[in-house]
């Protein structure tokens, strides 16, 4: 697969999981934030194993490995966000978690002992500087919900990172959906710990909304939209992975916008515009660079 097909296909996955943020918080008003985490992958895992069960039982250990590691990765990300959040507000998560587009780079650099070009880096800053206008956070009183957030994007970078490194030779579908069902097992025992050890007694209102709020998280954002991830990735580089990914909190906006009628201010759409400029920049700088080199020595 050409990079830039991979690249289009992780774009429609930002986009559906910027809909998530929607349905999650829809969802958490009948339900605690590990509860519905432990639902939500219940769900993934019974849907995947129902599809691919057969396949999952042949799994190499090699596999196996590759999804327990990506899932251990995947689980911190999300139990540590989500902790995060009963602790902190919903734009300081949004632009602290935005914030593993900063740090891909230099965890792609470690890992991978790879070069990052100037475009790549010069796009990272620009989309930090956005998210920082996009979602104004008020940084004045750092708390514990900060501190656990911002330890979540370290995990979603190294995530981002090892799915390349752990994908990069799979070309089969069904080892595909083994490294899946391997994640989907991973977070579903952290989701059940946390909600045992930590939720145990909370109230949860069973209702269409919910329902429906679990379904969208459970299938459509995580039991396709991970399908997909794990098997394009590896065709674009993390840090490229991580620069689309950024773009999340402004389709959040929109389906907020739809869902909630949440207007956005002028600044926000400052924050979106250099968010965007930032992708393009790391996308197309390179081949702009060139072409304007071309034509000077023509």
């Amino acid at each position: 697969m050409k990079s830039w097909k991979a690249e289009i296909l992780l774009l429609v996955i930002t986009i559906v999981w910027g809909a998530t943020f929607s349905f999650t918080k829809i969802g958490l008003e009948f339900c605690s934030p590990l509860t519905f985490t432990f639902f939500r992958f219940a769900i993934a895992l019974v849907v995947a194993l129902s599809i691919w069960g057969r396949s999952f039982l042949k799994i190499s250990r090699i596999h196996l490995i590759a999804g327990i590691v990506l899932g251990l990765f995947y689980a911190g990300g999300f139990v540590f966000q989500t902790i995060g959040l009963k602790f902190t507000t919903v734009t300081k998560s949004a632009f602290i978690t935005g914030l593993s587009v900063a740090f891909t780079p230099f965890v792609y650099k470690i890992v991978e002992s790879k070069k990052i070009s100037i475009f790549q880096w010069l796009g990272v800053a620009i989309v930090v500087v956005g998210l920082w206008l996009f979602t104004n956070p008020k940084i004045d009183n750092i708390n514990i919900g900060d501190v656990l957030t911002l330890l979540s994007t370290f995990f979603w970078a190294f995530y981002i990172v090892y799915m390349n490194r752990l994908t990069n030779d799979v070309t089969d579908f069904k080892i595909t959906t083994q490294i899946v069902i391997s994640q989907f097992l991973v977070v579903f025992v952290f989701g059940l710990l946390g909600s045992v050890f930590f939720e145990w007694g909370a109230n949860i209102i069973f209702n269409s909304k919910l329902v429906i709020a679990l379904l969208y998280n459970g299938i459509i954002a995580t039991v396709v939209l991970t399908t997909i991830h794990t098997s394009v990735q590896k065709y674009t580089t993390p840090v490229k992975a991580a620069l689309i990914f950024s773009l999340e909190p402004v389709f959040a906006s929109i389906f907020a916008l739809v869902i909630f009628n949440e207007i956005l201010k002028p600044i926000e759409y400052l924050g979106a515009f250099l968010i965007l400029l930032g992708v393009a920049t790391s996308e197309f700088g390179g081949l702009i660079f060139k072409r304007i080199g071309k034509e000077s020595t023509t």
